[in-house]
């Protein structure tokens, strides 16, 4: 899709569209967590990075991959950071910039919404230079009483015939998606290391976005951070600090992901040029004595005869 260079307007670049589906608005999230908070905190092993883990993946598959998140009796080793999709909500009173419903164009292709357009060149170039040499090439030569550029079958002239690609999307939808994201700590300095940046890094406000795919999302921090600790309890279970955060975000979606049969992005072209074929129309036989095409007496009388 052709889109502007910040740095250069008059230069154009291209760069790759990927649909956008409820996996890229998970992405996004975990790389905001992973990447932008890049959360760190204290340990046995000094400075050391905190690991985030889904919450939705089978015991077994992350005992099996991730061993060194648990010990030799299969606990998960604290500290740790987990997250966990509760819920998707499609809200209509929640939209975008496109709240309007724009059906789908009604054939094999579909695409509701344009994003770009850019000129097709090899086709653009072929109807100018059919042009061009219909009008100055040798073939020409002789019967023009303008000698500008005769004989040449590529002389510049302005082009009319300018074939463009339009490039469409179907429609975005608009929804909630809420994330659980839990942190669990041994330690009191460990969650407010792991809290602090949770609290700072957006400022004043509790807005951030987030991205993946060259799509962006925004993401709504909440104004509560319950805590779930067991300090308090003088049982045999293992000190534990824990703080849950639930953050909604609102993302949207293009296309039917791999259920879609329609292309995600279609391409169309414009009309530049229309041809109709030459109709002949016979209107009668010749006439037996004239040898010619009989005229519209006759064409009566032969008709009252019969």
């Amino acid at each position: 899709m052709p889109v502007r260079n910040d740095e250069n307007l008059s230069e154009l670049k291209e760069v790759e569209f990927m649909p956008s589906t409820l996996e890229t608005i998970d992405h996004a999230i975990y790389r905001w967590l992973d990447e932008t908070l890049n959360l760190y905190t204290t340990t046995n092993k000094g400075w050391t990075k905190v690991p985030i883990v889904w919450v939705s993946a089978e015991r077994a598959y992350q005992i099996k991959n991730n061993k060194e998140l648990r010990d030799s009796r299969g606990t998960l080793k604290l500290p740790i950071i987990t997250i966990e999709k509760t819920s998707i909500t499609k809200d209509s009173t929640m939209l975008g910039r496109l709240t309007a419903h724009l059906p789908g164009v009604d054939d094999e292709k579909g695409g509701s919404i344009t994003i770009a357009r850019r000129i097709q060149q090899e086709k653009t170039s072929n109807f100018a230079a059919a042009d061009s040499a219909r009008k100055f090439g040798a073939s020409t030569a002789a019967l023009s009483t303008d000698r500008t550029g005769t004989g040449q079958n590529h002389f510049p002239g302005k082009n009319t015939k300018i074939v463009y690609e339009t490039i469409s999307i179907p429609l975005p939808v608009y929804i909630n998606v809420s994330y659980s994201i839990v942190l669990r700590t041994e330690y009191q300095q460990q969650i407010n290391e792991l809290l602090t940046p949770f609290l700072t890094k957006t400022g004043q406000i509790n807005e951030f976005f987030i991205k993946h795919d060259g799509h962006q999302f925004e993401g709504f921090l909440p104004k509560d951070f319950g805590a779930n600790n067991n300090v308090q309890e003088m049982g045999e279970d293992e000190r534990m600090f824990e703080t849950k955060l639930d953050i909604r975000v609102l993302g949207h979606l293009i296309g039917e992901g791999n259920n879609q049969e329609k292309p995600k992005i279609v391409i169309r072209e414009n009309t530049v040029r229309f041809l109709f074929p030459r109709e002949r129309v016979v209107i009668g036989d010749e006439h037996a004595e004239s040898g010619g095409t009989p005229s519209a007496q006759d064409l009566d009388k032969s008709f009252r005869e019969q």
